[in-house]
């Protein structure tokens, strides 16, 4: 008989807050929420004190302001966060090749050969959790399980800095008590269904049969309750594959309406996308740019270049786009940048007649890239950048400095 997988879900705490909170000591204890209050911006984190209020990622950042008027709203960092997110992800690689990545701040880690070496699923994920907080200074909630879903639902139960451990044979009784909104897959509109034909915990499915199941919620559905409700999910835990692209938006507080500050934005947008080609060691041989207009009209261009990951070819590009779709008018509600035909940054690249030489501008663009990574992203900035922008695209009017 084959012995049971273990399976770790890893889940940083609040991370993108938990990282400011660390950065600036005079924020610690206080709700943080990471994104803008604007009333087009989003919530990316809240600390676990702004969530005391109510506030949880992806709410409008006018509703954030409201729930919790004392909260401390933060510009992202995004090039920071992914910084720490390697940190983080040096630490699960010493552990096992096994990992699948769901986001910088989550990941599923296979550990089951890692056993012999390390102990078994508890001791590996208090080791883990060590070494994660030895490297970063930060808290990470880990769920240990024979599956993927019941190590996820684990690390979810008691945050923060959770260590929840599912025993092999245990995962039904450990699910039956808790609400079928656990149960993956179970979102709003099946929670209803569910709840009108008498299924409110996961013991209750527990009790219908599969094919009574199957009767009530189809083909489908049915089963994939039973066997979830059952603590079954033989989904494996998959490596990281390469990205097929690489891109970034940003949705305006306020339509753009100059060019200058819509160009300049591009600029922005493709200093994001060519940094992050170049950390995960790729070029793009396709650019695309997406617009969308006050009236959520969204258009998309795109055009094949020669394999790149230099910040100004692919801001050369997407300005010759958006000369093809946008006359200045209406105003620009969001634009994006996204460099599609992932290539080896190895790649041999043509260069101009005019432009470096590939390896002497790859030496420039690192450079930079290092500056950024220390001092900030306005450390230093390519030479046609005109205007001072932030996270979400250039400052509003009245804004202060």
């Amino acid at each position: 008989m084959t012995a049971p997988r273990t399976i770790l879900h890893a889940d940083m705490d609040a991370f993108y807050a938990a990282i400011e909170q660390r950065d600036r000591p005079e924020l610690r204890g206080r709700p943080v929420i990471v994104g803008g209050s604007g009333p087009r911006q989003v919530v990316s984190t809240a600390s676990y004190e702004a969530r005391r209020f109510g506030v949880h990622s992806a709410m409008p950042g006018v509703r954030a302001r409201q729930l919790c008027p004392q909260g401390v709203f933060v510009a992202p960092r995004m090039a920071v966060y992914a910084a720490v997110s390697a940190q983080v992800r040096a630490v699960f690689d010493s552990f096992t090749d096994l990992v699948e990545p769901l986001s910088l701040d989550e990941a599923f880690l296979d550990v089951t050969g890692s056993r012999a070496l390390f102990g078994d699923g508890e001791a590996i994920a208090r080791r883990l959790k060590a070494e994660v907080r030895a490297a970063t200074g930060l808290a990470v909630s880990v769920g240990v399980a024979t599956s993927k879903f019941v190590a996820k639902v684990a690390s979810d139960l008691r945050k923060p800095d959770a260590l929840v451990v599912v025993p092999p044979g245990e995962e039904r009784a450990f699910l039956a008590a808790l609400p079928v909104s656990r149960l993956w897959g179970v979102g709003a509109v099946t929670g209803r269904q569910l709840e009108r034909a008498g299924l409110r915990t996961i013991a209750d499915v527990q009790q219908r049969g599969e094919a009574a199941l199957v009767e009530a919620f189809g083909p489908s559905l049915g089963p994939h309750l039973h066997a979830l409700a059952h603590g079954l999910d033989a989904r494996v835990v998959e490596p990281e594959r390469a990205a097929r692209s690489i891109g970034h938006e940003l949705t305006f507080a306020t339509d753009l309406v100059d060019g200058d500050e819509v160009r300049d934005t591009l600029l922005q947008l493709c200093q994001m996308v060519g940094r992050r080609l170049r950390r995960e060691g790729v070029r793009g041989t396709v650019v695309r740019l997406k617009l969308r207009h006050p009236d959520f009209t969204t258009l998309s261009r795109q055009r094949q270049v020669p394999a790149t990951a230099d910040d100004l070819e692919l801001h050369r590009t997407a300005v010759d786009l958006l000369a093809r779709c946008w006359s200045g008018r209406p105003g620009v509600r969001l634009l994006g940048v996204t460099a599609a035909g992932l290539v080896a940054f190895a790649t041999p690249v043509q260069g101009s007649l005019f432009s470096p030489a590939p390896p002497r501008r790859d030496r420039l663009l690192a450079a930079l890239d290092r500056i950024r990574d220390r001092h900030g992203e306005d450390a230093v900035r390519h030479g046609v950048a005109r205007h001072r922008s932030t996270p979400w695209g250039p400052p509003s009017p009245d804004a202060g400095d």
